[in-house]
């Protein structure tokens, strides 16, 4: 076993607080935020159960933490609401139909591409 599996491997929680384990050997049952929502399940007000570890050069405290929940205690993902459509549908240009990622200017109508086609075929 190597010096960094076994500093990261605390499935008791005794020196971290709570079960810890090394990066991608973590039991059955447990899933980041990412992988529940994957499932379509958030957390749910559930306190984190585990965590898992890694070494990472590019922090300051040397280590990357991920947080896991347990699956059983997850929830399902609350349905869209007419708001969070109406937000969507703000960042949906009209002319291409597509999801540009931010909120459409009110001064073009368009996308910026769309808005600006012309000057992009001459350059």
């Amino acid at each position: 076993m190597s010096p960094t599996f076994g500093k990261c491997l605390d499935p008791t929680g005794a020196t971290f607080g709570i079960p810890t384990y090394p990066w991608r050997y973590a039991p059955d049952g447990y899933a980041t935020r990412r992988q529940l929502r994957a499932r379509g399940l958030r957390p749910g007000g559930q306190p984190v159960a585990a965590q898992v570890m890694r070494r990472s050069r590019g922090r300051k405290s040397g280590v990357l933490v991920g947080y896991l929940y347990r699956i059983d205690l997850a929830k399902p993902v609350r349905p869209m609401t007419s708001r969070k459509w109406g937000a969507l549908a703000r960042r949906t240009c009209p002319q291409c139909r597509t999801d540009v990622g931010y909120v459409i200017p009110t001064s073009l109508g368009t996308c910026v591409p769309c808005a600006y086609l012309n000057d992009q075929r001459t350059s």
